[in-house]
């Protein structure tokens, strides 16, 4: 029989502890930053409803699954829609099972857009296929920089372009790595908000746990996480930043914006071809560039990591509810009425994604 514990991460015991990093550190699947202890700690210094629901049978742990719990009482995964990977922490997957370790838990429903879809315990729920673009730099950035000229000879040729470009009318670049300042998270926040402003998008920064998950992550290091904070200058000037974090072996990039005023010389494609390089230089295997359809993620990345979208409900009042929205929404994109058909669900994705960043 299974046996269900909900947890702070500051709670876990040494032997659970002990369980989480033997785990991730020795099944594949697990490279992500996403995945370590230390991210957990610090999304619970930045919100409170930060929990880790641990499940036991006769024989010990069975496995981990880590989440935020709203104030209605939807859970969903650390960080909510920040997160652009996660899933289930165990190493015997045949044996999860997900409505029973929410139900013994007493959580009626866990939200998730990406979670690893190779696991077999998210199949019956998952509604919605994705990927998350990977840069493999394990061979070292030549090697990486070759596979894509191959792959992507136009992409490459463009960038050798602008490259030369920024050489001749601005003397070149210097990229810093590690420069874990307040001046160049001023400058990455400062665009990046700014983006989100001019293109419509929700500003995840206005919403206070954002900025605190930035510097808890920012304040803890280990062996197996660290922060990643860097820039591009030109004549010494921060014109592209980037804020991620990173696991013994993979960065996750994560948050990078740029000076629009340098568009013409493409500094943020630069600046992330720099953390390939030095990804590959300190003997990172990968760099994980998340989900999303974009031009410079299908010219560099090497390959996909599936993951999937869905519902995992249990039977209860809340739950009942949020599983007949969702039945509509799917009725009326049937129904012959157009692109008003589309509707509800567009409302009911928009409505999910506001409640996770607002902790509903």
């Amino acid at each position: 029989m299974i046996q269900t514990e909900l947890k702070r991460p500051s709670e876990l015991n040494e032997a659970e502890r002990g369980a989480w990093n033997e785990i991730v550190d020795r099944m594949p699947g697990f490279e992500s930053p996403y995945f370590r202890l230390e991210f957990a700690e610090s999304c619970e210094e930045a919100r409170s409803d930060t929990r880790i629901l641990i499940a036991r049978e006769r024989t010990g742990i069975l496995g981990f699954l880590p989440m935020q719990i709203g104030k209605i009482g939807y859970a969903r995964p650390l960080s909510g829609p920040l997160s652009d990977v996660h899933g289930v922490i165990s190493g015997e997957m045949d044996k999860v099972c997900l409505p029973d370790w929410l139900k013994s838990a007493g959580i009626p429903l866990f939200e998730y857009h990406s979670a690893l879809a190779l696991q077999t315990c998210w199949h019956e729920s998952e509604r919605m296929r994705d990927g998350s673009a990977v840069v493999d730099c394990s061979e070292g950035y030549d090697a990486f920089e070759d596979a894509r000229k191959t792959a992507e000879p136009k992409a490459f040729k463009n960038i050798r372009a602008r490259r030369r470009k920024l050489e001749a009318e601005e003397g070149g670049f210097e990229f810093r790595h590690g420069e874990n300042t307040d001046e160049a998270l001023a400058a990455m926040l400062s665009w990046k908000r700014a983006q989100y402003r001019t293109t419509g998008v929700f500003d995840v920064f206005s919403v206070g746990w954002t900025n605190r998950l930035v510097e808890a992550i920012r304040r803890r290091t280990s062996d197996h996480f660290h922060p990643v904070l860097s820039t591009l200058r030109i004549n010494d000037t921060i014109v592209a930043a980037h804020f991620g974090m990173a696991s013994q072996s993979r960065v996750q990039y994560w948050f990078p914006s740029f000076d629009p005023a340098f568009n013409h010389v493409s500094p943020g494609l630069l600046l992330l071809l720099e953390t390939i390089r030095h990804a590959a230089e300190t003997g990172k295997q990968t760099v994980e560039l998340g989900p999303g359809d974009y031009d410079f993620k299908r010219h560099l990345a090497s390959h996909q990591v599936p993951l999937a979208g869905g519902c995992v409900v249990t039977q209860s009042y809340v739950s009942a509810l949020r599983s007949a929205s969702q039945a509509f929404a799917r009725f009326t994109e049937k129904a012959p009425i157009g692109k008003v058909a589309s509707l509800p669900r567009r409302a009911l994705v928009k409505a999910d994604k506001l409640s996770s960043f607002y902790a509903v």
